[in-house]
This record gives C-alpha cells, sequence and structure tokens, in this order.
C-alpha cells in the first residue's frame, strides 16, 4: 500500500471516529408527583368477543402510574435545535396492534414517509379511524378477513388520536415528525432517544392528559450523550 493511499485510510479512519464522537444518547426518567390516581375500568360488555379475551379487569390507559411513582406512556421529542435537513426515512414500520380490543402501543411516533402498519390480531371486527388534520385522515373497517392495512404520512403533526367506532373505549395517539428523535416511557419511566448530534436542543415531554398534566420541556445540551429527567404534577385544578 502506497503512502497516499495509507494517509487516506488514515484519514478516512478519523472522521469515522469523529462522527461517531459527535452524537449520543439522550437519556431520562419521568417521574410523576401526587396520589395514585384511581384505576378506571374498561367496560368491554357490549361486545362479547372482546370480554371474553380477558381474564382479569382492563383499566384505561389514559394515566397510568407505575410501582417506581413514574410515568407510562409520555412522549419525549426533540422540539427545536435540530439542523433543517432531511433525516433518512427508516425501513422498518412503525406498527399499532389491535389485540384484546385495545391499541398496543397507546402512544407511538411515526416519522413522515414511514410505513405505518395497522394490525388486527383480534379476529374481530374493528374500524380504525383517524383523526388527523393536517394529514388525510383515514377511516377504514377491519373485520376479521383483514388482518393488516397499511399506511403513510407525508406532513408533520403533532399527537392526533385513532379510535375504533365499533369499540368506543379503544384509542391511541400517534405523532408524525420529520426526524427520528423520540421516544416514549415504558413500565419503568425511562426513555432513551438514540443518537441524537451534539448540539442545544429543546426538549419536551408530553401526557395524553392535558387536562391535568402540562407538557415539560427543558434546554438540554448533548456532547457525545445527556441525561434529562421530567416531573409531572396534576395541576390543581384537575384534582
Amino acid at each position: 500500500m502506497s503512502r497516499s493511499i495509507r494517509t487516506m485510510v488514515a484519514a478516512a479512519a478519523v472522521l469515522v471516529l469523529a462522527s461517531s464522537a459527535m452524537a449520543g444518547n439522550l437519556t431520562g426518567t419521568v417521574k410523576y408527583e401526587g396520589p395514585q390516581p384511581p384505576k378506571v375500568p374498561l367496560k368491554m360488555d357490549a361486545d362479547q368477543g372482546c370480554a371474553k379475551k380477558h381474564t382479569t379487569p382492563v383499566f384505561s390507559e389514559t394515566v397510568v402510574v407505575n410501582d417506581n411513582k413514574t410515568l407510562r406512556n409520555v412522549f419525549v421529542y426533540v422540539k427545536s435545535g435540530l439542523p433543517d435537513k432531511a433525516w433518512p426515512v427508516p425501513s422498518t414500520a412503525v406498527a399499532m396492534d389491535q389485540n384484546g380490543c385495545q391499541y398496543h402501543p397507546h402512544i407511538m411516533g411515526v416519522q413522515v414517509g414511514q410505513k405505518f402498519i395497522v394490525k388486527n390480531s383480534d379476529g374481530l371486527l374493528h374500524n380504525v379511524h383517524s383523526l388527523s388534520k393536517t394529514n388525510a385522515s383515514f377511516n377504514k373497517a377491519m373485520p376479521a378477513t383483514v388482518p393488516t392495512a397499511e399506511y403513510t404520512f407525508d406532513k408533520e403533526e403533532f399527537m392526533f388520536k385513532v379510535k375504533c367506532d365499533v369499540h368506543p373505549w379503544m384509542g391511541a395517539y400517534v405523532t408524525v415528525l420529520k426526524h427520528p428523535f423520540f421516544a416514549v416511557t415504558g413500565e419503568d419511566g425511562k426513555f432513551t432517544i438514540k443518537d441524537l448530534p451534539d448540539g442545544t436542543y429543546t426538549v419536551e415531554a408530553w401526557h395524553e392528559y392535558t387536562k391535568g398534566f402540562q407538557p415539560q420541556t427543558a434546554q438540554v445540551v448533548v456532547k457525545g450523550g445527556a441525561t434529562q429527567d421530567f416531573t409531572f404534577k396534576v395541576a390543581a385544578a384537575a384534582k
């Protein structure tokens, strides 16, 4: 190998290392302060097919406080600070499943142009109705003979509801972003936004219970990664 080629290879290696060091994971925990909210049972008796899928009570997912006093189903995303560029669209699809006459997951994000697949694992009649306004809405009956339906969204749109007109207790929320830097808290209240480039960002944590929870924002400096926690408290007027 000539000296010039070795120099080029070494320079390329330095660039790869440098680029990998210019991004990191933003992690954190979404905590909850306040009394334990009551569990609201879902009444599925109107459809015995749904009721028979459960042997124990099923509760609303509007507010889910984990055992460690953290909040589930909080959407955390980079609200501003990213460069104005086209971010690669993931080749993997985001899937929402109708299972047990509930939507799984309950809160989700999808990127503009990414495939959004709706599944019907129940083998029952559902009607998937999106209440999107910026993007074209859809309203599709999904009987047992229609196990999947596929959509894409071509515009950004923050938190529109998807509901089932057959089963009124079924609901989920979808956000469409141009970038991939978002996450949803799980049963431990934690989130991880992967591979966020170094920079200073406004990061927002959003919960669907807007009557009691206000969105939480923070200025976050990312340099090879960062940690940012959020705390939600029930507003006095909502208690």
